[in-house]
């Protein structure tokens, strides 16, 4: 990512060029990404292709200013934090599902970021509704957030019996666990961008995959509370919890949405055709 690129991704989150790398930085870039980016898989349903190239993750997030799923924001994320002296390591997760049941490999992308005055942190950006802030990688404590109550904690086995990073105390999996509910298990080796191709394709096309079940935008709100508009439903919490929802009625309603409370210009409503079973 260039000069060019970076200061336009700044403007997009209505950031100054940061002078140093440092965590309040990363606190100030993660928070910013989360309100003016949104969180959406509108791409499935419109039939973009994804494509997990930094160059092709500028051209969606910020030349066409649109969000993204996680492999998309966190790539993206991860390449300005990169351009801006920051620390970058891209890290694998497997996402917990119903009666805590782990996710395919590759099943998410968050980052691990070191700062210039110290410690390293955990930075996502796209995993929905999750901590607003960086969370401390190595801290093993209650973690406040506005979003809830998080620890990182060393990850039991899975149900191989494996508890991950080749018997290395060191390296052993993470859980991410927010007000108490473990919510991905990550593998703290390093990854490539192109590492998470083919966890993009099967969360695209597969017709047991959420994302290609479901419509979902939603982003972080100035107030510290979320606004998501599923499909044509359209849900409002605020910082406090309380939380309004609302049915929109036609096309225009919903392209109204879209662009007035998400920045996302569309010229025709995605709707869900979830792919053929045995594709």
């Amino acid at each position: 990512m260039d000069s060019v690129e970076v200061d336009a991704y700044l403007r997009r989150l209505g950031v100054e060029h940061p002078a140093w790398p440092t965590v309040d930085v990363l606190r100030e870039l993660q928070l910013r990404h989360l309100q003016t980016v949104p969180f959406e898989n509108l791409s499935i349903h419109l039939g973009e292709e994804i494509v997990l190239e930094e160059k092709r993750l500028w051209d969606k997030v910020v030349g066409a200013r649109r969000g993204g799923f996680c492999y998309e924001l966190n790539g993206a994320f991860g390449a300005l934090l990169g351009a801006l002296g920051f620390d970058v390591t891209r890290l694998a997760g497997r996402v917990y599902g119903k009666e805590e049941r782990l996710g395919i490999p590759y099943d998410h992308m968050a980052l691990k970021v070191g700062t210039v005055d110290g410690g390293a942190w955990l930075a996502d950006v796209g995993f929905g509704a999750h901590s607003h802030y960086p969370l401390a990688f190595e801290a093993r404590g209650e973690q406040l957030d506005p979003a809830g109550v998080f620890r990182v904690v060393e990850a039991g086995p899975d149900a191989a019996g494996v508890r991950g990073g080749h018997d290395v105390v060191e390296a052993t999996d993470l859980d991410v666990v927010m007000d108490g509910s473990p919510q991905y298990r990550l593998d703290r080796r390093p990854r490539a961008l192109g590492d998470f191709v083919a966890g993009a394709w099967w969360h695209s096309t597969s017709p047991v995959s959420h994302f290609t079940q479901s419509l979902v935008c939603s982003r972080v709100t100035e107030e510290g509370g979320r606004i998501t508009l599923s499909g044509r439903t359209f849900k409002a919490t605020a910082a406090d919890g309380t939380r309004e929802e609302r049915e929109l009625g036609t096309d225009e309603e919903v392209l109204r949405m879209y662009r007035e409370r998400f920045g996302i210009e569309l010229d025709r409503v995605p709707t869900v055709s979830p792919p053929e079973r045995g594709r």
